[in-house]
């Protein structure tokens, strides 16, 4: 079975997600630029999603504003 290439994808919240890169991201998310294998586009989250509350968590705690 081949690996077919994914796409990093975002939400308001800052959360993340993998997408078939040929699709579009559903209603709420957009592509954050990377593309890849699975392991390349998880490994690519793992780097960049370090504080896995959502922002609208992250606000109310005083983190960073909405």
């Amino acid at each position: 079975m081949t690996d077919a290439m994914q796409q990093v994808v975002v939400n308001d919240e800052d959360q993340y997600s993998l997408w078939p890169l040929d699709s579009q991201p559903p209603t709420g998310w957009r592509a954050d630029g990377f593309t890849g294998s699975r392991q390349e586009c998880l490994d690519h989250i793992d780097a960049v999603w370090t504080d896995m509350r959502p922002r609208s968590a992250r606000a109310r705690e005083g983190g960073e504003p909405c």
